[in-house]
C-alpha cells in the first residue's frame, strides 16, 4: 500500500509516449478521473503503412475524415511477379497518416482531460519515499523536469528508454527495421490502383521480411523492413520504385525505425512501471501490423494501471500482458510461424502467394485481419487449408484440391 501512504504526488500517472497505445492509454485512465499527464517528443512520425481494419475504426471510434482512402483489395506479389488478387468483399480496410492520425489520439487526450507536454524522456529516479519520478528535457541539452507519479506507463517505442531501464530482458527485444517513402500518388493506372494495398514478397526487395506500396489518397507509403542488419533499405526502395515506375514521384519525406515482433515476457517491473506499444513487442509477426495492437494494449494497460490505483497491489499490472496474450495471443503465434517459415527463401514464398490463391485461405484471412480474432465458425475450411498448405510447404501438388 506504499503508494496510497505517499503524501503528494504530481499525477496519478505519467504516460511517455504520445503514439496510438499510449495516446489510447492516457484518454482511458482520464476518463476514468485519473490526473494524467502525456508526456511525448516533437516531430516523431513512425514509418508505418498506416492500414487499420475495422474493428479498429469501432472499437476506437476513429472518425471517417482520419481516413485518407479507404482499401478494397490487397494484391500479394510473388518472387517470380505472379500476382493474386484478394478482394475484401464488403468491407474496407482504413488507411491513416500516421503524422494526422497519431496527432488526433493526442488532442483527444488532451480534451478527455489529460495534460500534455513535449519532452524527451531521461529516465526514472526515485525519491526517499519511493515514489516514481519521471526525469525529461523540453529539448537536447535543456534544463531537466521532475514529476512525482503513482504509477509510469512507457509507451515510448521499440527502443523504449522507460523499458529498457525498468523491465528486465527488454533490451534484447528481436525487431525488423522498417524504412519507408512517402511519395506523391501517381495517377491510376493498371500499376497503381488507389483503392489496392500492394505486399511484395520479392527477396530482391527484402532477404526475410516484404515490401509494400500502400496509396493514402493524394500519398502513397513505399516501405520494406528487414532484420538483416546492414540490408541497405533506401537502395531496396530506390529499385522497387523504378520497378513500379514511381522513381519520378515527389518524394515527401522519408522516414525509418526498429519495429519488434515479438511481445515481451513482463511488462510490468513489479511496483510501479508498466509497457504498453511497440515497447511491449506487440506488432504482429509475419504482418508487421502494429496500429490495432498498440491501442488495443494502451487500453488494457490503463484498466490494469486503475486496478493497481485503487488496491495499490502491484501484481494488478500483470493483468495488461494477460489480458492483451489471451485476447491475441494465438494470433501472434500462428502468424510468428508463417513467418518462420514463409519468409525463409524466395521458393517458400513464391508458395505462400500461391496459397493466397486459395479462397477458403482469403475468406477466413480477411475475417480474421477485419475482426482481429481467429476464425473458428467454419472448421473444414481449416482443415483444407491445413492441408494445403502442409502441400505447398512440401511440394506436393494438388493437396486438398
Amino acid at each position: 500500500m506504499m503508494n496510497q501512504q505517499r503524501s503528494h504526488v504530481d499525477f496519478d500517472v505519467v504516460v511517455v509516449g504520445g503514439g496510438p497505445s499510449g495516446s489510447v492509454a492516457a484518454t482511458d485512465l482520464a476518463r476514468a478521473g485519473k490526473h494524467v499527464l502525456l508526456l511525448d517528443r516533437a516531430g516523431r512520425i513512425k514509418p508505418c503503412g498506416g492500414a487499420i481494419p475495422p474493428r479498429l475504426i469501432k472499437d476506437f471510434e476513429i472518425p471517417d475524415h482520419l481516413l485518407v482512402a479507404k482499401a478494397t483489395s490487397a494484391r500479394m506479389i510473388a518472387p517470380s511477379t505472379k500476382e493474386v488478387d484478394m478482394p475484401v468483399g464488403d468491407g474496407f480496410v482504413g488507411m491513416v497518416d500516421r503524422d494526422v492520425f497519431d496527432e488526433w489520439l493526442r488532442a483527444r487526450a488532451a480534451l478527455t482531460g489529460a495534460e500534455r507536454r513535449t519532452g524527451s524522456f531521461t529516465r526514472i529516479d526515485r525519491d526517499a519515499d519511493g515514489c516514481a519520478v519521471v526525469v525529461y528535457t523540453e529539448r537536447r541539452g535543456g534544463e531537466e523536469h521532475r514529476v512525482r507519479a503513482r504509477c509510469v506507463i512507457g509507451a515510448d517505442g521499440a527502443r523504449s528508454g522507460v523499458a529498457r531501464q525498468e523491465i528486465p530482458g527488454a533490451d534484447r527485444i528481436p525487431c525488423v527495421f522498417a524504412y519507408h517513402e512517402i511519395v506523391k500518388s501517381p495517377p491510376a493506372s493498371a500499376a497503381f490502383n488507389p483503392s489496392r494495398c500492394d505486399v511484395l514478397y520479392q527477396g530482391k526487395y527484402s532477404p526475410d521480411f516484404y515490401a509494400w506500396v500502400f496509396p493514402h489518397g493524394e500519398t502513397t507509403s513505399i516501405g520494406v523492413g528487414s532484420a538483416n542488419k546492414g540490408y541497405e533499405l533506401r537502395d531496396a526502395i530506390t529499385r522497387l520504385r523504378a520497378d513500379n515506375g514511381m522513381a519520378a514521384c515527389e518524394t515527401v519525406r522519408t522516414e525509418g525505425a526498429p519495429i519488434p515482433l515479438k511481445p515481451l515476457k513482463r511488462w510490468d517491473n513489479g511496483r510501479d512501471v508498466l509497457v504498453a506499444g511497440d515497447a511491449a513487442g506487440v506488432v504482429a509477426p509475419a504482418s508487421g501490423e502494429g496500429i490495432y495492437y498498440a491501442m488495443a494494449a494502451g487500453r488494457f494497460a490503463a484498466d490494469a494501471v486503475q486496478d493497481f490505483l485503487a488496491t495499490g497491489d502491484a501484481r494488478a499490472l500483470k493483468g495488461a500482458r494477460k489480458q492483451f496474450m489471451r485476447a491475441h495471443g494465438k494470433v501472434f503465434w500462428v502468424l510468428g510461424i508463417m513467418q518462420y517459415f514463409w519468409y525463409a527463401n524466395d521458393k517458400r514464398r513464391e508458395r505462400f502467394v500461391k496459397i493466397c490463391e486459395d479462397k477458403d485461405v482469403q475468406e477466413l484471412t480477411w475475417q480474421a485481419y477485419m475482426n482481429k480474432e481467429l476464425v473458428r465458425r467454419k472448421p473444414m475450411a481449416h482443415v483444407r487449408i491445413f492441408l494445403k498448405d502442409m502441400g505447398h510447404l512440401l511440394g506436393i501438388r494438388g493437396v486438398a484440391a
